[in-house]
């Protein structure tokens, strides 16, 4: 996978997407479209896929620096968070930990502001773990889990089959998997013979119904800062399954 997640410029930019306020990303000193607002907090409107009330274990494969894993421990027991970049695998932990993380805030040219990146409140830590590990290569002992959660991961996997074959292990029976991706499938992450041939909703269709319901599918809008005048604004496919009992 790409080494760019591994760059100082991008974890500043996910720690902003992850855990900046409104004003931080959208600051309050000029006007801003109404679907930019909405765009915010996609961590955790993806993690709100899952039924309300509580689980025992959660696996947030492809997390980044953390949010949704957090929010997801405020009804798991247990969340175990996994992440192909050392960088975000470390931010997220670091965070666990009790670490405010401080980072810049890229304004234009080389100008920036300094802000802190921070475990949300009312989050148990002990509930949480993240390791740097491969979402297409997992360890056979990983075991099973109640809630999976995999957000914008799928269309960065150079083999996407790989993960979604191992779904079915993954996830206990009678269990919740949500899949959120923008579809942007591109050369330098995934080579052109993986990409899904029939579209990506077709192929998720296929790939998991021999083993999952298909209980809903949505959209959900996401919006990366790059600088004070430069935003991504994205909309991923979010899928919610539920494993055949």
């Amino acid at each position: 996978m790409s080494a760019i997640y591994e760059s100082d410029k991008i974890l500043a930019e996910y720690l902003l997407f992850h855990f900046g306020t409104a004003d931080e990303i959208l600051p309050p000193d000029r006007p801003w479209p109404a679907g930019m607002r909405e765009a915010l907090d996609f961590p955790v409107r993806t993690a709100s896929h899952f039924t309300t009330g509580t689980a025992g274990c959660g696996l947030d494969l492809g997390c980044a620096v953390g949010r949704s894993a957090f929010e997801m421990a405020r009804s798991c027991g247990e969340v175990l968070g996994i992440d192909f970049s050392h960088a975000f695998a470390n931010a997220a932990d670091a965070l666990r930990r009790g670490n405010a993380l401080s980072y810049e805030r890229r304004e234009e040219a080389s100008l920036s502001t300094s802000l802190q990146a921070r475990m949300p409140e009312g989050v148990e830590a002990d509930r949480l773990s993240f390791v740097q590990g491969d979402a297409m290569d997992l360890p056979q002992d990983i075991g099973s889990f109640d809630r999976v959660h995999a957000a914008n991961l799928l269309c960065r996997l150079p083999h996407p089959d790989r993960l979604l074959a191992r779904l079915p292990d993954l996830v206990k029976p009678g269990g919740e998997l949500v899949l959120a991706t923008p579809c942007t499938w591109l050369e330098e992450f995934t080579p052109p013979e993986n990409w899904p041939a029939s579209g990506t909703l077709a192929w998720l269709v296929d790939s998991l119904t021999p083993h999952f319901d298909l209980v809903r599918k949505t959209d959900e809008p996401f919006l990366i800062r790059e600088t004070a005048r430069k935003f991504q604004w994205t909309t991923s496919l979010v899928t919610v399954w539920r494993h055949h009992a």
